[in-house]
């Protein structure tokens, strides 16, 4: 398995564990407030990286080019801030709200590195006869 596949799935279950953590603390202090930085959490956390390293797996290739290592490290860091900003935000902190539009925006900006990636050409698709002849 690629190694930028590897991270991703590793830092998943980092997102998943916080996330569910998350859930278990709105549970037991009846306090739901959080909700919607639990549900980022596990959505952009949780699944869309498990997605973006299924991906990886599936092409390596494409896991070994620049744009890929890039995308990680712009996509984790806007999620990795945008969790605990929009976690005090809805908790009662509106200060936070420059920082989560901020982590946002950088977040998109990974997806949209994402969507670079899985238009790019690979090596093995420049390659004759790569396709599968139907």
């Amino acid at each position: 398995m690629p190694r930028l596949a590897n991270l991703y799935f590793k830092t998943a279950i980092c997102f998943l564990i916080i996330g569910i953590a998350m859930g278990l603390l709105m549970s037991i202090s009846q306090d739901h407030a959080p909700t919607g930085a639990h549900a980022h959490t596990n959505l952009l956390g949780w699944v869309t990286m498990a997605i973006f390293g299924g991906y990886y797996a599936l092409n390596p290739a494409k896991a070994e080019t620049r744009l890929a290592v890039l995308q990680y490290w712009v996509y984790t860091g806007g999620v990795t801030v945008m969790v605990p900003s929009l976690y005090l935000l809805l908790t009662g902190n509106p200060g936070m709200e420059p920082l989560v539009a901020i982590s946002s925006i950088i977040t998109f900006i990974g997806v949209l590195l994402f969507a670079g990636v899985i238009f790019s050409r690979s090596k093995a698709a420049t390659q004759p006869n790569a396709l599968p002849s139907a």
